[in-house]
């Protein structure tokens, strides 16, 4: 459960429980002494607007300033610093090695798989077996489809999607359960292979980059303790703050090993999943990514030979137009602009409509595991279906005399394929359908072959990955949308280009280009990457301008209707998510007025009892506490819920109210133990006589919690929370005074996603607007 400090239910809670609270609250006033207010408890677990957002926990990235953290940050010599830095450039590195390793198992598996696949059913089709063929090419998808769908519902349920969206919340602060385990990591790799090796509609890029955060998790915290595999001098590392940079290395990491793009690798975490960003993060980051080139270069190189079966005809894409000399002239500008206007405007309903059918989705998959593994076989059959039977209803086209060589081809690659054509004739639609989805894409950019496909063999395959894109996302397999979206927008793109063809001489290969580019823009909203991809893959900077063009013109266009696809899956999943740019709302409340709607905060005293101790956590699902000592009541600082439960766990008990010495608290916990987390309350045992004890809790306080004053705007506390990472703010009087509580209330990001959510605040804020006359 996350720590909202609980929003009472103003939504829902009718006027009889709010007066029964309000009962209960003046009874259990009347029993306590000495603040009790801002000590009570509830064991009922009243409906709270937190709960209802999420019941996610947050993550700590603020640095915990107690006398332990103090003590050994005192001590550490250069020694240790420079050890700390060098262990840090070296998990970089092992990022990298790892992710292009893994990488290159993928693709090539899926170019074996699907080469092998799609070659046994070319030959059934030359034979005129179309029959045989069909039921060869479909039962395999069936089969990899089964395979991936089935360990995705059983073993790892949160390896299915793309896994960016979770990525970029736990960067922003949300912790994702088991997103990044060993578990999920084996299921995405096998599960991609699978998925993909099906002819699914759906790419490795985005499990990639998935996969990469989860190899970079799993350095960071030493391994994986669930099958015994750990490395206790990796512990140094398994905190909040050290996990971020190293799920940022992944991430990017995952990108390169998608497109062989460092440069867009870094770009991607900056500007799409990092919330926080510094120059440190950048330099390994950037070494993470060149790491993952190389090992791709080494392992390409290696089979080209031949020595990897099929693999190193294609898996990793790459478009090379640095010879093309790309002319355009003042008067391309308008066919430029109304390809991003129609990416911009293709995107936003491509996001629109997979709202809805991931909505769908969420009702049918509530139904069970079965329900899932149907769901994904039925797609799977449909995909079959359409990729083999819609080439039939195209004709054959001639072909030219200067191609004889290549024209028509019978294998499982190339671009003149002649499927059920007579010789001296290809089916162009075979040529893109047929194919992976590396090679489709090579098919439709390819250079020189401005009269290769036909109107209607583009439109049917424009809109059948238009289908296909939107069915195939959102089933229990691991999947990606880069090739889908690439896909659609190639297509649309060619289209343009014919339609343009007489008013502009941009070829209509690159038209295929700046289609892609305009979608992933209007979908995915992203441009600085999108751009940088392109750039990378087409090797040509004479594309730059147009493409930059095209992408600021999609972007604009799609955000005048909806939000990126991710943003709406973080939407769907519920987690709270916190935004760059706060409500303009937000400006209209202050904190002290979103703490009077809370249900009061929970304090703990400097030297407190077990039993007090233990009755807070078992009764609360806050994850800080505010310590107020002192006989004129001081703030002290704050304490985490997870080192509570260290205290309990070690028995660090005292017979005495009394402070202790330094050397006891050495004796008995590091700065490690600090870092980590300690399972639930109900976990841990606690006798009737330890109850009676004490535990000094002031080597444990953060002595320098982030606390502002109760006037402060709610859209500040936003900002602040985004920026700095918190996980507690801490509400404090505008004035002190004798008999003045020094604590007015704590606030978490699940209280400011609770705003968003129920739309009750900014109703609040446009009557205090009317009141004032604003």
């Amino acid at each position: 459960m996350e720590e909202p400090h609980g929003f009472a239910e103003v939504a829902t809670i009718n006027d009889m429980e709010l007066e029964g609270q309000h009962n209960n609250e003046e009874e259990r006033e009347s029993t306590e002494i000495n603040y009790s207010r801002n000590r009570a408890l509830s064991s009922t677990s009243v409906a709270t607007v937190g709960a209802k957002v999420s019941h996610i926990e947050s993550l700590d990235y603020e640095i915990n300033e107690n006398d332990l953290f103090k003590h050994d940050w005192r001590k550490r010599s250069r020694v240790q610093t420079l050890q700390y830095v060098f262990i840090k450039w070296t998990l970089a590195f092992l990022v990298g090695l790892f992710t292009g390793g893994v990488a290159t198992l993928i693709s090539l598996s899926i170019e074996n798989i699907s080469g092998y696949k799609l070659r046994a059913t070319v030959n059934y089709i030359d034979d005129k077996r179309y029959f045989m063929g069909f039921a060869f090419f479909a039962g395999a998808n069936f089969l990899l489809t089964l395979v991936a769908a089935f360990i995705t519902v059983y073993f790892a349920p949160t390896a299915a999607g793309p896994g960016v969206p979770e990525i970029k919340a736990y960067l922003n602060g949300v912790d994702t359960p088991n997103m990044f385990g060993a578990t999920t990591l084996f299921v995405k790799i096998i599960g991609s292979i699978g998925a993909v090796s099906a002819g699914l509609d759906l790419g490795k890029e985005e499990p990639l980059i998935h996969i990469g955060s989860c190899i970079a998790s799993l350095l960071g915290q030493g391994g994986s303790d669930s099958y015994k595999l750990s490395w206790h001098w990796l512990r140094h590392f398994n905190n909040d703050r050290d996990k971020r940079d190293l799920i940022t290395y992944g991430s990017s990491s995952g990108v390169c090993a998608a497109f062989r793009a460092p440069v867009a690798g870094v770009l991607f975490a900056l500007e799409e999943v990092a919330t926080w960003w510094r120059s440190a993060l950048i330099w390994r980051t950037f070494f993470s990514t060149a790491v993952v080139v190389v090992v791709l270069r080494i392992f390409m190189d290696y089979c080209k030979s031949g020595s990897c079966g099929l693999f190193g005809r294609g898996g990793i894409i790459m478009f090379d137009v640095s010879d093309v000399i790309v002319r355009y002239h003042f008067v391309d500008i308008i066919p430029v602009v109304i390809i991003g206007v129609i990416g911009g405007l293709l995107g936003s309903l491509y996001n629109h409509v997979l709202h809805k059918v991931l909505r769908l989705y969420y009702l049918v998959n509530e139904k069970g595991k079965l329900h899932k593994l149907l769901l994904a076989l039925s797609v799977s059959l449909f995909t079959s279906i359409c990729i083999y039977g819609l080439p039939f209803l195209t004709k054959c086209k001639p072909c030219d005399s200067s191609l004889s060589d290549s024209c028509p081809g019978t294998g499982e690659t190339g671009n003149f394929k002649q499927f059920n054509c007579p010789n001296g004739y290809y089916n162009d639609l075979a040529t893109l359908l047929l194919a992976t989805k590396e090679d489709a894409i090579r098919n439709i950019f390819s250079l020189n072959t401005g009269t290769e496909f036909q109107v209607i063999s583009l439109l049917i395959f424009f809109l059948l990955y238009c289908i296909l894109g939107v069915i195939t996302f959102g089933i229990a397999v691991p999947s990606g949308l880069y090739i889908p979206i690439i896909l659609m927008g190639s297509g649309y793109g060619r289209l343009l280009g014919i339609a343009m063809r007489p008013y502009t001489k941009i070829d209509q290969e690159l038209f295929a280009v700046l289609g892609a580019a305009s979608l992933m823009a209007g979908s995915m909203r992203m441009t600085v990457t999108v751009c940088v991809i392109f750039l990378e893959l087409t090797n040509n900077l004479l594309l730059l301008p147009i493409t930059m063009l095209v992408l600021l013109i999609a972007k604009s266009v799609a955000d005048c209707f909806n939000p990126s696809i991710y943003e709406i899956i973080l939407e769907l999943k519920g987690l709270p998510f916190l935004e760059a740019h706060p409500e303009a709302w937000m400006r209209n409340i202050t904190v002290g007025e979103l703490a009077d709607v809370k249900s009061p905060v929970v304090t703990l005293e400097g030297i407190e009892k077990v039993r007090r101790i233990v009755e807070v956590l078992k009764y609360t699902t806050h994850n800080g506490f505010p310590v107020v000592d002192g006989v004129i009541p001081e703030l002290h600082g704050l304490v985490l819920r997870t080192h509570l439960l260290l205290v309990l766990k070690k028995k660090w008990f005292l017979n005495e109210r009394r402070r202790t010495e330094d050397w006891e608290v050495e004796e008995k916990f590091t700065w490690i133990d600090l870092a980590e987390r300690w399972g639930k309350i109900e976990d841990i045992a606690v006798t009737k006589d330890e109850m009676e004890m004490y535990v000094d809790l002031h080597p444990l306080i953060n002595t320098t919690p982030h606390t502002v004053v109760e006037s402060l705007s709610v859209a500040k506390a936003m900002v602040a929370f985004r920026q700095v990472g918190l996980r507690h703010m801490i509400i404090v009087p505008k004035y002190q005074a004798a008999g003045v509580f020094p604590v007015v209330g704590i606030l978490t990001r699940q209280d400011l996603r609770a705003c968003n959510i129920l739309n009750v605040f900014p109703n609040l804020a446009k009557s205090k607007s009317i009141k004032k006359g604003n």
